[in-house]
């Protein structure tokens, strides 16, 4: 009988950590529309969302959202608080000397400068870009003065007040933003940076990553990816 209840609650245990697995928490910033945001229910939405949800969906996984400041998003995953980003992060080399990436889930999306003036000095001014940015990056090598802030909706703040000459960001976000201000225009050329967005894993978790990328293919395959990035409107859709 003794052994019979220690095997019965061994697999307790082991059907209790089962279900714990069984369960994917997806890490997203909740403040980057149209790729995430919290919408005016008070829910994760965007076009990550519905991504997400699908890749979910495909992959048999059962999926929570959670939301965490970019600024930690990536330590926060490898310590464990949530087992997959997906927040319009870039696919860059040195990220992934840190955690994994899928394959990208849309094409590199164009960086825009975004201003208040045509004659902007975008080589010797003051820019402003989002810290832990793959834009960020960008200007610090380029000569210009970079400020850094923690949130995307700051860097616009920044160029409205006068702290900052341009802010350069994802084009898709700053679209919006500049069609509802009559003060606000794109300065400049278009910057193509990074090798598209990606889903990020910890290394270590390889099956999950192959689950992800196996719908993320099937997504590509029969148009339903394209159908979100044009319905969402947050890159060129794949060829």
């Amino acid at each position: 009988m003794r052994k019979l209840l220690i095997s019965t609650a061994a697999m307790a245990m082991m059907a209790s950590a089962t279900m714990a697995q069984d369960v994917v928490r997806l890490g997203t910033e909740g403040a980057y529309a149209p790729w995430n945001f919290i919408n005016d229910a008070g829910q994760i939405d965007g076009f990550e969302r519905d991504l997400g949800d699908e890749l979910c969906k495909r992959a048999a996984l059962n999926c929570e959202w959670v939301t965490n400041d970019w600024d930690s998003i990536i330590p926060n995953l490898v310590s464990g608080n949530y087992d997959a980003i997906i927040a319009g992060m870039s696919i860059t080399e040195e990220r992934a000397q840190v955690i994994a990436f899928t394959q990208n889930y849309t094409p590199p999306d164009p960086s825009a400068y975004l201003g208040m003036s045509d004659d902007v000095d975008l080589e010797g001014g003051v820019i402003a870009a989002q810290t832990g940015t793959i834009q960020a990056g960008y200007v610090a090598e380029s000569g210009a003065t970079l400020v850094e802030f923690a949130t995307p909706e700051e860097t616009v703040a920044a160029v409205r007040n006068g702290e900052a000459d341009a802010v350069l960001a994802d084009k898709s976000y700053l679209a919006p933003i500049a069609e509802a201000d009559a003060d606000l225009r794109f300065v400049g050329e278009d910057v193509p940076l990074g090798g598209g967005v990606g889903m990020g894993l910890r290394q270590s978790d390889d099956e999950l990553r192959a689950k992800f990328d196996a719908a993320i293919t099937s997504m590509k395959a029969d148009g339903t990816l394209n159908a979100l990035i044009a319905k969402w409107e947050v890159a060129s859709t794949f060829e």
